[in-house]
C-alpha cells in the first residue's frame, strides 16, 4: 500500500455500536488506522442514555478485549467514547459516575476535576483514552440539537465546568476533546438531521469562543469543529469542512491540537455533497480526523481521498500533516497501553 493511501485510512475516525471489530474495521486498522469510536444507537443518542439491556449486558472485559484486538493489529490507537456531563454516558455502570450537573454546579473545580479524573482512571482500565466532551457551546435559547446537554447559559460558569472536566479527565491519561467550535448560540433546527444554519452575529458568538479559549489554556488535546453552518464565521460552508472556521480556532486562537469533524455522515455537514467529496472538503479545509460511520464504506472514503491527492484536488502536504498529527496522537495517548 502506498503511503498516501495509508494517510487517507489514518485521517478517519469509525463509529460503531458494538464491542467487536467486524471485517471492515479490521480492514481499516491493517491499512493505516487508528481511532475507533465505540458509539451507541441512534435511539441512545437521542435519548441521552444508554439502553437497560445494554447496560445489563456489557462488561468491562467486552471492552478491554476490544481493546487489545485493535492494539494487536494497530499498535497504538485511539479508543474514544460520548462520556459528557450531562448528556450521554456512554460507559454507563462500567466507570464511576459524572455528577449530575445541578451537583457539579455546586461542586468546587477541585472537586470536580477530582471526580471527573476518577471517571477518566476506570475508562483508562477498560481501554479507552479519549472522551468526546466536554460540551462548551453556551446556548442561550431554543436549539433541539443540545438541548438538555449543555452545561448552562453563564459563560463564566460554563467555562468553570469545562476545564475542571478537562483538566481532571487528562491528569487520567485520557484526552479531553471540548466540542462543538466555534459554538452554537441557538438553532432552529438539528444538524443531525436538518440542514441547520446558525444565524449570528460575532459578538453573540464570543461566550462559546471565550470558553474554548480557556479549555485551551487548560491545554484540552483535541476540539471538534461542528456540523452547522454558523454564519458569524463562515457564511457558505458548515464549520466541519470550512476553511474559515479552522483558521479561526488555529490562528486567532492558537490551539495546536487535534481537529476532529463532527459526523460527516449528518445532513448539516453534507448539505448534498457524497460522504467522500465531503471528506476531502474537511481535510482540505485544515480538519485531521474526520468522523464518519463505519458502515458508510471506509474503503471508498479513503481510496477518494488519495485519489483527490493523486489528481490534485487535495494538497500532499495537508493530507500527511493530518495523518501525522492523528499518529503522533495516538502514540502519546496509548504509550504504555502496547501489547
Amino acid at each position: 500500500m502506498n503511503d498516501v493511501l495509508r494517510d487517507a485510512y489514518t485521517v478517519l475516525f469509525p463509529a460503531f455500536g458494538s464491542l467487536s471489530l467486524d471485517a471492515s474495521l479490521e480492514r481499516y486498522l491493517e491499512r493505516g488506522g487508528v481511532c475507533l469510536l465505540v458509539g451507541e444507537s441512534r435511539k441512545e443518542y437521542v435519548a441521552r442514555q444508554m439502553q437497560t439491556d445494554r447496560c445489563a449486558s456489557e462488561t468491562a472485559q467486552q471492552f478491554k478485549s476490544l481493546a487489545q484486538a485493535a492494539r494487536k493489529i494497530a499498535g497504538s490507537v485511539v479508543i474514544a467514547v460520548d462520556q459528557e456531563l450531562n448528556g450521554i454516558q456512554r460507559l454507563h455502570r462500567l466507570v464511576p459516575a459524572l455528577p449530575e450537573i445541578s451537583d457539579a454546579h455546586d461542586m468546587s473545580s477541585s472537586q470536580l476535576a477530582a471526580q471527573c479524573e476518577s471517571v477518566a482512571r476506570a475508562a483508562r482500565e477498560l481501554g479507552v483514552n479519549l472522551f468526546l466532551a466536554p460540551i462548551v457551546d453556551v446556548v442561550v435559547g431554543p436549539n433541539p440539537w443540545l438541548e438538555g446537554r449543555t452545561l448552562g447559559a453563564d459563560p463564566a460558569e460554563v467555562g468553570r465546568l469545562a476545564q475542571a472536566f478537562t483538566s481532571g479527565v487528562q491528569a487520567a491519561g485520557v484526552a479531553a476533546c471540548a466540542k462543538h467550535f466555534p459554538g452554537h448560540p441557538e438553532s432552529k433546527l438539528d444538524p443531525a438531521v436538518a440542514e441547520a444554519v446558525i444565524s449570528c452575529s460575532r459578538a453573540e458568538l464570543e461566550p462559546s469562543l471565550e470558553v474554548f479559549r480557556g479549555v485551551i489554556a487548560k491545554g484540552v488535546k483535541a476540539i471538534m469543529v461542528g456540523p452547522a453552518t454558523v454564519t458569524a464565521v463562515d457564511e457558505h460552508f458548515p464549520s466541519s469542512r470550512s476553511h474559515a472556521t479552522v483558521e479561526l480556532l488555529r490562528s486567532e486562537l492558537a490551539f495546536d491540537g487535534l481537529v476532529i469533524s463532527d459526523d460527516l455522515d449528518g445532513p448539516g455537514i453534507l448539505r448534498g455533497m457524497s460522504i467522500e467529496g465531503c471528506a476531502v472538503a474537511a481535510i482540505d479545509a485544515g480538519v485531521d480526523l474526520l468522523l464518519v460511520s463505519s458502515e458508510s464504506g471506509l474503503d471508498c472514503i479513503a481510496e477518494s481521498i488519495a485519489d483527490a491527492v493523486k489528481h490534485g484536488n487535495l494538497k500532499r502536504t495537508r493530507l500527511a500533516e493530518a495523518a501525522s498529527r492523528v499518529r503522533v496522537f495516538a502514540e502519546e495517548l496509548d504509550s504504555d497501553k502496547r501489547e
